[in-house]
């Protein structure tokens, strides 16, 4: 069977640092947390935000007395 030497080298790097700290994701993600704040790039956060969610879930939004909103159909 073909193996990618890349691969390969990817995996033993994995393996020797999870080695390092006795496989203990806890410590892994401590560490991967602090070389994150001391890189000095900006980290941007990518998860959902709750407005998005609350659009699509049919809950009415208070938009004023002035403003008709045009997603609330009655039936």
């Amino acid at each position: 069977m073909w193996t990618d030497e890349i691969v390969e080298e990817i995996h033993r790097i994995r393996e020797g640092y999870a080695k390092s700290f006795n496989y203990d994701l806890d410590a892994i993600f401590a560490d991967l947390r602090k070389k994150e704040a001391e890189s000095g790039r900006e980290v941007v956060n990518l998860s959902r935000k709750s407005g998005l969610t609350s659009r699509w879930s049919r809950q009415t939004t208070d938009f004023g007395s002035d403003v008709k909103d045009i997603n609330c159909r009655s039936t």
